[in-house]
């Protein structure tokens, strides 16, 4: 009865006693969990002390989630930048030629000195119809005195009288020179002169040139005289054949017809 009884009694283990039991046997099934939840809440509880780490902690894992997130999306992401620049590339090879906007051709301008200054010599022979004896070299001789007499005399390093130049003369002598009033060649010299001495003022590469050459007459006064009438009448078109490549060279496709250029060749000099 002794035995019966000592095996039949039932162990009665306090409440705290059981409890342990209990949460050591739950360590050994799962023993790296609550190794985490304990730091978590170490953690937690450390940052809850001091709010300054706190949204420290809370940054630094946003900042890794959005690492994270632009990891994962960077091949999609350059998939998508590849196709996007087919896509451009493809569109721009459809587009039809007539709707791009093609900007102005460059309008190459080519012609000796030598031709050019027949061209002016024509134009001042034809529009002084008055002057019979004039012949159309007289005015490329009186350019081309003065020109060599400021070279010898050192004024110049080079001639003067280039295709550009001339053509900057012809603009001149356009405007001012008229065939009614002109009645002799010492006049059509002097006007000549002073569109060139105005060219070389404007044109050159000197500060000031000697007014001797540039001279035909015996007194300076009408000689400035002339020069403020031609700036009065040209001093526009002077700063605009600089400025405006398109009008100088209509006006060099109007000196190449005064020296009876064929339509088709200003045809193509004024092609863009």
């Amino acid at each position: 009865m002794l035995g019966k009884d000592k095996s039949s009694q039932s162990i009665f283990l306090p409440a705290l006693t059981w409890k342990r039991i209990v949460t050591s046997t739950k360590k050994k099934s799962n023993p790296k969990k609550p190794l985490a939840d304990h730091l978590n809440n170490n953690s937690i509880h450390f940052y809850h002390k001091d709010p300054v780490l706190h949204l420290n902690h809370e940054n630094v894992k946003k900042s890794l989630s959005c690492v994270n997130l632009s990891s994962h999306d960077g091949y999609t992401n350059n998939i998508g930048i590849g196709y996007c620049k087919l896509q451009q590339l493809s569109s721009v090879k459809k587009v039809p030629q007539g709707a791009l906007t093609t900007s102005p051709k460059r309008v190459i301008v080519q012609a000796s000195t030598s031709e050019l200054l027949r061209c002016l010599g024509e134009f001042l022979c034809y529009r002084c119809y008055r002057l019979k004896h004039l012949s159309p070299a007289d005015p490329v001789l009186w350019l081309r005195a003065v020109d060599r007499s400021l070279l010898l005399q050192g004024w110049q390093d080079q001639a003067f009288v280039t295709p550009a130049n001339v053509v900057f003369v012809y603009m001149l002598c356009r405007d001012v020179v008229d065939g009614d009033l002109i009645c002799s060649e010492h006049e059509l010299q002097a006007i000549l002169l002073t569109c060139l001495y105005l060219s070389y003022s404007y044109m050159g590469n000197e500060i000031s040139y000697p007014l001797k050459p540039f001279l035909v007459e015996a007194g300076k006064e009408a000689f400035w005289d002339r020069c403020l009438a031609i700036i009065d009448v040209t001093s526009a078109k002077m700063l605009k054949i600089n400025a405006d490549p398109h009008f100088f060279t209509q006006v060099f496709a109007e000196l190449k017809i005064e020296g009876g250029c064929l339509p088709q060749d200003i045809g193509r000099i004024l092609e863009r």
